[in-house]
């Protein structure tokens, strides 16, 4: 439940931990026992001007279950179940009206169950909770592909992009939508050489640059590191009974390849890159297509 929202914009702090109960101070063994009546919860500060409260419920809404009365996927009990704590009246009424929204949609069959109650004293999880998913990484992925949440999700939350497959060729759509893989040595820009940078074929965003590009032997476009780390984001990939690890634009959220540490780069990294998700602007076109900021990496001024 914490990733979804440390990601966006506007968020300033996102904490694990528990609320609802009569026990002060709970661990969590005691909140598991189901005796303390607390709730697993994360506290989330955020500028309203960047991140709206609807907003934040929109994004709480497309991580859940709404439906579930008795806890969450493979997790049950009462401390497990879902709720939204308000801490005024303003997002008590934002709340429910999102909640009836929510039902009204017909998105779901059954009843939503999500409770929406007053914000109560919230004791922060033990340390080894906070950023459980980074820390264990290997392991939070196999348990969520497991439980079936990414599969709910999915389903009832499917990605409106139709207007992507009239714009995009069947190639890209797959690699980008998909997380398909092209064929190697078959492919665009695998052996492109000329200066200038890589941009999502999807979203825009800059990604790449040919200063960083290096031919690998693999059949792909490879290179030592993203144009900026924010470019990207990367995610455990257990798929094909490998592990591996997946790049994804930041942005546009595009399927993009894999990154391996076998580069030649300082970091030792490379990124293995679909050339179907990439749009590659000539250093000479970048002031013309809105990249000037980016002329100063190939010595021009703007």
């Amino acid at each position: 439940m914490v990733s979804p929202f440390e990601e966006m914009e506007g968020i300033i702090q996102v904490v694990s931990g528990y609320t609802g109960g009569h026990k002060e101070n709970p661990t969590y063994k005691e909140v598991c026992s189901e005796t303390t009546g607390h709730y697993e919860a994360v506290q989330i500060t955020f500028d309203a001007n960047k991140m709206p409260y609807e907003q934040l419920l929109n994004i709480y809404w497309r991580q859940i279950d709404p439906t579930d009365i008795g806890g969450q996927f493979h997790d049950r009990g009462q401390s497990y179940e879902t709720v939204i704590f308000y801490h005024n009246e303003e997002q008590r009424q934002q709340a429910e009206d999102s909640k009836e929204a929510l039902a009204e949609s017909g998105r779901f069959l059954k009843p939503i169950a999500t409770k929406i109650l007053p914000a109560t004293t919230f004791y922060p999880a033990e340390e080894y909770h906070q950023g459980y998913h980074k820390k264990n990484t290997f392991r939070y992925e196999l348990y969520r592909q497991g439980s079936g949440r990414d599969a709910f999700i999915k389903k009832h939350w499917p990605k409106d992009n139709g207007h992507l497959k009239e714009r995009l060729t069947d190639m890209q759509f797959y690699v980008t939508q998909e997380n398909g893989t092209e064929p190697p040595f078959q492919n665009e820009y695998w052996n492109h050489k000329e200066e200038g940078i890589y941009v999502d074929i999807v979203s825009g965003e800059p990604l790449f640059t040919s200063l960083d590009k290096f031919d690998s032997g693999c059949g792909w476009p490879s290179f030592t590191k993203p144009v900026m780390s924010a470019s990207v984001k990367e995610k455990m990939d257990v798929s094909h009974n490998m592990t591996r690890t997946e790049v994804r634009s930041k942005e546009g959220d595009s399927h993009l390849g894999h990154v391996f540490p076998d580069g030649p780069g300082p970091n030792g990294l490379r990124y293995c890159i679909n050339s179907a998700a990439l749009r590659f602007i000539p250093k000479e076109e970048l002031e013309k297509e809105g990249y000037d900021d980016f002329l100063i990496l190939f010595g021009n001024k703007k």
